[in-house]
């Protein structure tokens, strides 16, 4: 039954046009599809669709609404500050951010907001992990 699904990633925003901008000049992205009828937006990022839609509830979700892996976290995060990202610092049992980036174990993961308040996640895990994500992607894509 779900062998002929395919899944997106959904984000809200209240206001498309500033969350269009903020793809393009944060995270360097254009929209892949634009729906005219209804505005929703669709982006590509490391192989995900995102879909961005309008509604008054953008940015309300008080956890992580998106993860982006990395193998190196030092350079995305000082990219994306060049960028103008303000990392959220958190001291919360189990997780302090030191300048915004968590050592939890052997991973390491940062947290940020979109321009509509939804929160991102970017993480480096281990190279084990890493090379496991991979084999993993490409078994489902196969």
């Amino acid at each position: 039954m779900f062998e002929n699904l395919m899944a997106t990633a959904v984000l809200p925003a209240s206001d498309l046009d500033r969350a269009k901008g903020w793809w393009h000049d944060v995270l360097g992205r254009d929209p892949i599809y634009a729906d005219a009828e209804f505005g929703n937006l669709f982006y590509e990022i490391g192989g995900v669709v995102v879909l961005v839609y309008r509604t008054d509830f953008g940015g309300t979700a008080q956890n992580t609404a998106f993860n982006l892996v990395t193998e190196n976290l030092d350079r995305d995060t000082t990219e994306l500050r060049t960028r103008g990202v303000v990392f959220h610092d958190y001291d919360l049992p189990g997780l302090k951010t030191v300048d915004g980036i968590a050592q939890l174990g052997d991973l390491r993961s940062a947290w940020f907001s979109d321009s509509e308040g939804n929160i991102i996640a970017i993480g480096e895990p281990t190279a084990e992990m890493m090379e496991m994500a991979k084999k993993i992607r490409a078994g489902a894509a196969s």
